[in-house]
């Protein structure tokens, strides 16, 4: 009775370590890669504590987990049966610690595009977080849109195809303004 009261999320940790086990990925590499402190993550896989629901989406996504086994390892957690199905946007503060939420529905086809009018980054040790903001949040405060982590070396990787892209992007929009050169049309003028 005691162990279950100290471990209540124990079957949820034998899931996640088994998931980490086979990726032959230690406590320390998981613990970078979705930047959470590996006291945390020691603590998950005891089943002591869970994740939050965006820690969570974030070790779905690191460990690539196909739609079944994340829905397992989220109900396994104690969330809805599943994660797709609300996304919540946050409100950050300047550190990009969540201030409030709002959650939305989404569905599983929804393949719009969300545009934003505001950048955050933020690098530690682990890597770099962008928060992708838009303006219109509750109360006029930017609203997170988007989160997003990789490690630096990613970033760097990001920021070169983004500049090519850009960069190309320019030059065909210069081609479509400049004027079209056309060959004479080979008739003779008659004078």
């Amino acid at each position: 009775m005691r162990e279950e009261q100290s471990q209540p999320f124990s079957t949820f940790g034998q899931a996640l370590k088994k998931i980490r086990e086979n990726t032959k990925e230690s406590q320390m590499e998981v613990s970078g890669a979705v930047e959470v402190e590996l006291s945390s993550l020691r603590s998950y896989e005891l089943g002591e504590t869970r994740p939050s629901e965006d820690i969570l989406m974030l070790l779905i996504q690191h460990f690539a987990l196909k739609d079944d086994d994340a829905t397992e390892l989220w109900r396994l957690a104690g969330y809805s049966d599943s994660p797709m199905d609300e996304a919540q946007y946050f409100m950050n503060d300047d550190f990009g610690s969540a201030k409030a939420t709002q959650t939305v529905s989404i569905s599983h086809d929804d393949a719009r595009i969300v545009y934003t009018d505001m950048v955050q980054v933020m690098v530690n040790n682990y890597g770099v977080i962008i928060n992708f903001m838009q303006g219109a949040g509750p109360g006029n405060n930017p609203l997170a849109v988007s989160r997003v982590g990789m490690s630096k070396e990613h970033a760097k990787s990001i920021l070169e195809v983004l500049k090519t892209t850009l960069d190309q992007a320019n030059v065909m929009e210069k081609k479509a303004k400049s004027p079209t050169k056309q060959l004479p049309s080979g008739k003779k003028k008659q004078g």
